[in-house]
């Protein structure tokens, strides 16, 4: 499979070929460059679920909302001059609030999929995967992700890492005892199933095992690389185009002129970084 970091590279640009400007414009005119309804407005309505860190979560001495995905957002914001009102709700809620209308698009991150283009359409900003991972105890005996064959891995089962982890498991485990892949509902679930050795090991993005291995290095330990290669997007209704586009042109001025990439560096996960902003070009 070819990386995504090389397929940017050669040419995903052309996805927003002539959205973005040759140099920064003025506040007002990138303002300009939002429906008018959401200028009339005054502000754009963004869905976040704010238990997955380093993207979004709650710092739980301030109960304060912290992460990649609230720092972009709030700079896109500050860039095209319009105010950020965020709505919380779970992972499943944002789906269906954007196929509603109740908000403008998704602040969380989300794995571009074909299936889900047939509902959304997404501004692609991250690389993003399936990560295994154990804990600290296990990690003498499980050293590579071929040693999860014939032990039992939990994973979020609303998401695409579970049929992922049953694809890789056909494919990498032949001959051999199978990967019990176990559905959990959600990333805190998938932690206690390991921690409370239910499972063996778990599967969660990319980002958040690599928020883990820098948090609690005493706890959690990855397991080889990741078992797929995608990309990650804000996630918009498909008929709002020229919002989707707005935001696009937006996030590739962060990333031209340093912005994005503080902000990666500054919660750890710089190594997911892309230099070109593109709309739909996730895979299955």
């Amino acid at each position: 499979m070819m990386s995504f970091k090389r397929i940017l590279a050669a040419g995903l640009a052309v996805a927003l070929a002539g959205a973005l400007p040759a140099a920064q414009p003025a506040a007002a005119q990138q303002t300009a460059s939002l429906p008018e309804a959401i200028r009339a407005a005054g502000f754009l309505r963004v869905g976040i679920e704010a238990t997955y860190p380093p993207m979004a979560y709650k710092d739980p001495e301030t109960n304060e909302r912290r992460g990649v995905n609230v720092d972009l957002v709030t700079a896109i914001g500050r860039d095209l001059g319009i105010e950020i009102r965020w709505e919380e709700m779970s992972f499943e809620q944002i789906i269906n609030s954007i196929a509603t209308g109740r908000i403008d698009f998704s602040g969380t991150s989300m794995t571009d999929l074909p299936a889900r283009r047939e509902k959304m359409s997404f501004v692609d900003y991250i690389t993003t995967g399936g990560q295994l991972f154990t804990t600290r105890a296990l990690a003498a005996s499980i050293r590579e992700a071929t040693d999860f064959c014939g032990k039992s891995v939990s994973t979020p089962r609303f998401t695409n890492y579970f049929p992922s982890a049953q694809a890789w498991s056909e494919k990498a485990c032949a001959g051999k005892a199978p990967m019990q892949v176990v559905g959990s509902n959600g990333a805190t679930a998938s932690r206690t199933d390991l921690r409370q050795e239910r499972t063996q090991g778990a599967i969660l993005g990319a980002e958040f095992v690599a928020h883990l291995a820098r948090t609690e290095p005493e706890n959690w330990v990855a397991v080889g690389k990741p078992i797929t290669d995608n990309l990650s997007g804000l996630a918009f209704p498909k008929e709002s185009v020229a919002l989707r586009d707005a935001i696009a042109a937006s996030l590739q001025r962060l990333v031209d002129n340093g912005t994005y990439g503080a902000i990666l560096r500054r919660h750890g996960i710089e190594a997911q970084a892309i230099r070109t902003v593109s709309v739909d070009a996730g895979q299955p």
